[in-house]
């Protein structure tokens, strides 16, 4: 039980990390060959619990930090058009998170930039979590000569942080910022890329 709980704390952590926090999965392809195969795939689903409830808490935590105290009423307007048009398309959505779960892609600038549009956070819990409950499945229950090679060659766990990872996830923080700058009523109209305009503003982000 204290392993578990263990788990469930390290893999919440990790989620509730907005960036350049090593990816989840390599948790699993290390308890690939740590654990016994039938206790892989119940700590797969206790961990796609806890990565469930840390990326949702990301998503408010952005929320209440970013939109409410930092974007500017011009900025929220932008943004609230995407929930406009993103409203009552419950499948689309589902799928997209479906999908990012499954994959190995990060997914916290997803979460960030979800949670500065104001949907329903429920919405994407259930297909993040069927996804990773899958996903982690599959590192931790794939071979070991697999995971070996992922997740403990000391070569590549060395570059983890290396040049390539910073730059991937200052790139993706900029594609955030990128997120709520797009004229998006203007791209939904007439499919025309457009910034909105900066407004003056004394604190927080234009």
């Amino acid at each position: 039980m204290p392993s578990i709980l263990l788990l469930f704390i390290i893999v919440f952590l990790l989620n509730l990390i907005p960036a350049f926090a090593p990816p989840t999965w390599m948790v699993f392809s290390y308890l690939g060959f740590s654990s016994a195969s039938k206790d892989v795939a119940w700590l797969a689903v206790v961990g796609a619990g806890a990565a469930t409830i840390g990326r949702i808490t990301l998503a408010k935590l952005s929320r209440i930090i970013v939109r409410q105290k930092l974007l500017s009423d011009a900025t929220k307007q932008n943004i609230d058009v995407i929930r406009e048009k993103l409203e009552g398309k419950h499948k689309l959505t589902f799928g997209v998170f479906l999908f990012y779960a499954f994959s190995p892609l990060p997914s916290n600038y997803l979460f960030i930039a979800y949670g500065l549009t104001a949907m329903e956070l429920k919405i994407i819990a259930l297909p993040f979590f069927l996804g990773r409950s899958v996903s982690y499945s599959f590192w931790g229950l794939a071979s070991s000569a697999v995971a070996h090679r992922v997740a403990m060659n000391s070569k590549w766990t060395a570059s983890y942080l290396g040049v390539w990872f910073v730059a991937s996830q200052i790139l993706l923080l900029y594609a955030v910022y990128m997120f709520t700058r797009i004229d998006w009523r203007l791209l939904f109209a007439e499919r025309k890329l457009r910034l909105i305009a900066r407004t003056p503003k004394s604190r927080g982000l234009s």
